[in-house]
């Protein structure tokens, strides 16, 4: 079972950037596509971001297109979400997702770390 912990949240501004990492353990990292999504307070859980397993594709919500960017580290066995040009909008709990199954839906992921709160002030 892999266990994920994810770090980097915070209060900032509007217009100003943040990096998650999510840092896995128990399993061979490289085995999952890794992705990102997000709860904002109300709403429905939604996707952010996706990388495959090693690297080579990744997706974005429309939403953060352009704006942010995920990226893995095998080695490291992190997963990366730089977030630019934060909007206020992009207030949420982020979650860090684990799978053996690569794609944009929240039940293509197995494993999932507590969240890390970001919240962006205008």
């Amino acid at each position: 079972q892999a266990q994920l912990t994810e770090s980097g949240g915070g209060l900032v501004q509007a217009g100003d950037s943040l990096r998650l990492s999510c840092a896995a353990s128990g399993r061979t990292f490289s085995d999952y596509a890794m992705a990102w999504f997000r709860r904002a307070p109300g709403k429905e859980r939604e996707f952010v971001a996706s990388i495959s397993w090693h690297g080579a594709i990744t997706y974005y919500a429309d939403s953060v297109k352009g704006r942010f960017t995920i990226s893995r580290d095998n080695a490291k066995n992190t997963v990366y979400l730089q977030m630019n040009s934060l909007k206020p909008e992009d207030t949420a709990v982020y979650y860090c997702a684990a799978g053996q199954n690569f794609g944009t839906t929240w039940y293509a992921y197995e494993y999932w770390g507590q969240g890390t709160q970001v919240t962006v002030s205008s």
